[in-house]
Order: structure tokens, then C-alpha cells, then sequence
């Protein structure tokens, strides 16, 4: 196998027990020693893909990013904003119900970075904007008259959908936030 497959995919299998790992365990409560065993790499390996481990949880909630950025935007209909808002708490409210939910990496991750100027916030801010850029964009399909108002209302209603998911609320997280999103958009739009 040429060696940049080789790496790209020892990279990968690095990041995916990242994921496994700091979302069940926590960042700061997972070693990059832990991460290592779970690859089955020495540490020069690891340290060849990733400076140091704050490197390593940028790089995780890059991909987190990614992955949520390509669902919300999978869910984005600009023809129908209503249909759009229940499909992302219906998404949401799966997602809570699912195995090992601990709610939201970004969130999660702000806990335990507190210093807005650390890298590991950087990416988690500038997620945060590109949600709240999506939200907008949804509360302006649909006539809203601030749309940035209504978007920040809107990542409100999520964030707490979130925790409550993880809290122990699962069953009825769906139900309750297209609630909510449908009547903020319903107060916006009057």
C-alpha cells in the first residue's frame, strides 16, 4: 500500500477513536496515551499526525463539523422552512434516542475549553456562526422579519433540546422542539 494511503488511513483510525472516546469519556478525561492503545500505534506515529493533543481535538471537532454541517444542510429546504425545522428536531430527537448520546461535541467541548481564545474554542465558535448563519437563512425563508433574531431563538431551542436529550429526556425531545421551533417562527413571522 503506497504510504500516503498508509498515513491518511492511520490518520483516520486515529480520529475515529477520538471520537469514540472523547465524546463517551470526555476530552480532557482521555489521554492521548489512551487514544494510542485504542489504535494500536506507537506514540511516534501519533505524534507524526498530531503535534500534540490539542491538535488532535481541533482536528476531531473539525470533522464533527463536517459531518453536522453536511446533515443540517441536507435538511435545509428553502422552499418549505417549516418542513425544514421538523426534519432538524426530528434528526434531533433521533439522535438523543440513540446509544451513547451525551448531547452536543461543541457544547461539550466549550465546557471544557474555557478560554475563548484557545484554538479548541475557535472551532467551536465558528461552527456555532455557521449554525446560526444556517438558522438564519432558514428564518429568512420564511418571511421572518429579524432573522438573526429568530436564528439566535432557534440555536437557543437546539442547545437546550441537546442537554435535555443527554439529561434523560430523549423520548420527547422531537416533539417538544419542532414545538418550539414552530412557534418562535409563528411569533417572528406574525
Amino acid at each position: 500500500m503506497p504510504a500516503k494511503a498508509t498515513a491518511k488511513s492511520t490518520r483516520q483510525r486515529i480520529l475515529d477513536a477520538t471520537n469514540k472516546l472523547f465524546y463517551a469519556q470526555g476530552i480532557r478525561a482521555t489521554s492521548a496515551d489512551k487514544i494510542i492503545e485504542e489504535v494500536g500505534i506507537t506514540k511516534v506515529t501519533f505524534y507524526r499526525h498530531f503535534r500534540n493533543k490539542n491538535d488532535l481535538v481541533v482536528a476531531y471537532l473539525q470533522a464533527q463539523a463536517e459531518q453536522e454541517s453536511a446533515w443540517f444542510t441536507s435538511m435545509h429546504n428553502p422552499q418549505d422552512p417549516t418542513g425544514t425545522l421538523e426534519a432538524i428536531a426530528a434528526g434531533i430527537g433521533t439522535a438523543t434516542c440513540s446509544p451513547g448520546f451525551r448531547g452536543c461535541a461543541f457544547i461539550n467541548a466549550a465546557a471544557e475549553y474555557s478560554d475563548p481564545q484557545d484554538p479548541v474554542r475557535e472551532v467551536v465558535e465558528a461552527h456555532r456562526n455557521w449554525m446560526l448563519d444556517e438558522f438564519a437563512s432558514i428564518a429568512a425563508d420564511a418571511g421572518a422579519q429579524d432573522p438573526r433574531a429568530l436564528a439566535r431563538q432557534f440555536m437557543m431551542l437546539r442547545d437546550g433540546a441537546m442537554v435535555n436529550g443527554y439529561l434523560g429526556q430523549s423520548q420527547e425531545v422531537a416533539d417538544d422542539l419542532a414545538q418550539a421551533l414552530s412557534a418562535a417562527l409563528s411569533v417572528a413571522i406574525a
